[in-house]
């Protein structure tokens, strides 16, 4: 091969080399665009915002948290044997918490029985109003809690003994929460519809107050005064219940005995989360007495007493009133003087302690009924 073949031979292959260098650049470049990590794609996408619970748990240390659903698990007693998309809807009405329907009933007790002592009722009337009344203050209590958590879901989510509450934990919805008040009112109606006539127009009235309660506490520092006017209105019911006049010189002073006693054990209660209370807004007669509060309470205990013995002597008490009563109110006396409103067990004690103390109440009007039908009275 001479000079001149070899060249045109090296001219020919130039162009194929070319193509193979371009060809095998272009590949390797796609190797690498492939193998490149969207980075940048990822760095740009905004990240999924919070939802409400999750803010709202968010402000709270995670020890605060588990204490609260350990807390929760540990007080739910009967109702963790029952099917578990039962029990968020149960926990709206707080029967695992009976100690609100006793001290509901308790007065819807005294009214019965003192109103059935002024007319000489049978026993029998006296147990059935009082079968009635016992369920009317369970269901209805339900109601009011399952209204007082539908407008303080944005309150409770801002104290860690409330976190849990089944609206603010985000196991019920607003919307089923509203639902399932309504099925308890209709079942309130129901057993409000078998009292007689007279009952239904007086309970009526109370249903402002039990619908205003939840938005004292976000204007007024005694959002206990509204809600111990709902649970004292059963010492105006009772009267009508059992077919006697609803007579005001013993109902109105029975109203006031119970509104004071209410007053007392809910401010009690409220010390429990004044700390918390603070922080959220929420107002109570226990950040507007301050250290005052067991001077006032204790004064207030006085006044109870004047008004229940005032009632007792224009509903012609017996002895068993009186005497009953007296213990009963050196019962509350005394645990004022002792609780601790700055610790959460001491308030919770002193608080539940109201149930036998109102049983007290209750067991000298009883007895003087008793004695009464048997004719010793």
């Amino acid at each position: 091969m001479n000079t001149t073949t070899l060249w045109r031979s090296l001219i020919r292959q130039k162009p194929l080399g070319l193509r193979h260098i371009i060809t095998r650049n272009l590949a390797s470049t796609r190797i690498v665009l492939n193998s490149v990590p969207p980075t940048t794609a990822t760095a740009t996408t905004p990240a999924k915002p919070l939802t409400q619970l999750e803010i709202a748990r968010s402000k709270f240390k995670p020890e605060e948290l588990e204490a609260a659903r350990l807390a929760r698990l540990a007080g739910l007693g009967w109702l963790s044997k029952l099917p578990e998309k039962w029990i968020p809807y149960f926990e709206l009405m707080r029967l695992e918490k009976p100690v609100g329907t006793w001290l509901l009933l308790i007065p819807s007790m005294w009214g019965i029985t003192m109103a059935s002592y002024s007319i000489h009722a049978p026993l029998s009337t006296t147990l059935t109003a009082i079968g009635l009344f016992s369920v009317g203050a369970v269901i209805m209590r339900g109601a009011g809690c399952t209204i007082n958590d539908i407008w303080d879901r944005n309150l409770d989510n801002q104290v860690a003994r409330t976190m849990e509450r089944p609206i603010t934990s985000g196991r019920v919805s607003v919307p089923q929460a509203v639902g399932w008040m309504g099925v308890q009112c209709f079942a309130g109606l129901g057993i409000l519809l078998s009292l007689p006539s007279q009952c239904f127009a007086l309970g009526a009235l109370a249903l402002p107050f039990v619908a205003a309660y939840p938005l004292f506490k976000r204007f007024t520092y005694y959002p206990q005064a509204m809600l111990s006017i709902c649970y004292s209105w059963g010492c105006l019911l009772g009267f009508p219940a059992v077919g006697a006049p609803l007579n005001l010189w013993v109902a109105i002073p029975l109203f006031i005995s119970n509104w004071i006693w209410c007053l007392t054990y809910d401010t009690i209660y409220a010390h429990q989360d004044k700390k918390f209370d603070i922080h959220a807004g929420i107002k109570s007669t226990a950040l507007a007495w301050g250290d005052k509060s067991k001077p006032i309470m204790k004064g207030l205990t006085v006044a109870q007493a004047g008004f229940y013995t005032l009632a007792g002597v224009m509903n012609s008490m017996g002895p068993c009133f009186y005497i009953a009563g007296a213990y009963a109110i050196g019962r509350l006396y005394n645990r004022i003087s002792k609780v601790d409103l700055d610790d959460q067990k001491s308030c919770w004690s002193a608080f539940t302690s109201n149930i036998n103390t109102g049983f007290i109440f209750l067991f000298g009007i009883a007895a003087d009924y008793i004695l009464l039908l048997l004719g010793f009275l």
